[in-house]
């Protein structure tokens, strides 16, 4: 019974911190996407080529969640846009505070849309409201296509489906991988999920996924 009161109490807590990143992102009208997938699916790859295709039409900035170091805050760095790194320490997910500390240091007013790169792990994030607009949930076709079945409450929470690394299912090599069953999957848990095919190593796809970022900052 004690841990169920622990957990509510972190739960309520954080979204009192959650909230007050709502309110801050409506004022100054940001869009905000919280970006959650397993380790090594290509967040931060994708992250770098949505940047660069969107230079020059929409400003973006970056938290990057990581256990330890700053290696993908370095890589988003390097295309230019400004990123915060939070090192949780062992923590599977990043919390709202953590959030609010981050947009506190980033140039919100002259950004069109905040990034944040949660810590890789399709479970412990999912419950966590960060304050954010949408959840965006990727999965590479290298981990198969069973993982809407397995983990389906981020499926059924995310605004976005990023499938990447789909040029590995035309390159020859053996990639177990049914394209139709997951978006098939996905859309029984979330009838109303935008579903993107992507490659961020050849930029296949990544332009009708810009697009629906212009659309979706342009909105808020």
């Amino acid at each position: 019974m004690e841990k169920v009161r622990v957990g509510k109490k972190i739960l309520d807590e954080n979204d009192r911190y959650a909230l007050e990143n709502i309110l801050l992102l409506s004022r100054k009208n940001k869009l905000c996407l919280n970006m959650i997938s397993s380790p090594g699916s290509g967040k931060t790859t994708i992250l770098a080529r949505t940047i660069s295709e969107l230079a020059g039409k929409i400003k973006i900035g970056v938290i990057e969640g990581d256990i330890q170091t700053d290696l993908d805050a370095e890589r988003i760095r390097a295309t230019k846009a400004p990123a915060i790194q939070i090192n949780t320490n062992g923590a599977c997910h990043l919390s709202a505070v953590q959030i609010s500390d981050a947009l506190s240091k980033l140039p919100i007013e002259d950004l069109d849309l905040i990034f944040i790169e949660n810590v890789g792990n399709l479970v412990c994030p999912t419950d966590f409201n960060l304050g954010e607009n949408a959840k965006v949930v990727v999965l590479s076709v290298a981990e198969g296509d069973d993982k809407p079945a397995k983990y389906p409450a981020i499926f059924a929470k995310s605004k976005v489906l990023l499938i990447n690394k789909v040029d590995l299912l035309t390159s020859g090599a053996s990639i177990d991988f049914d394209l139709d069953k997951v978006k098939a999957d996905a859309r029984r848990l979330n009838k109303t999920i935008e579903i993107f095919p992507i490659s961020a190593k050849t930029g296949e796809g990544m332009t009708d996924w810009c697009n629906w970022l212009i659309d979706a900052a342009t909105r808020v």
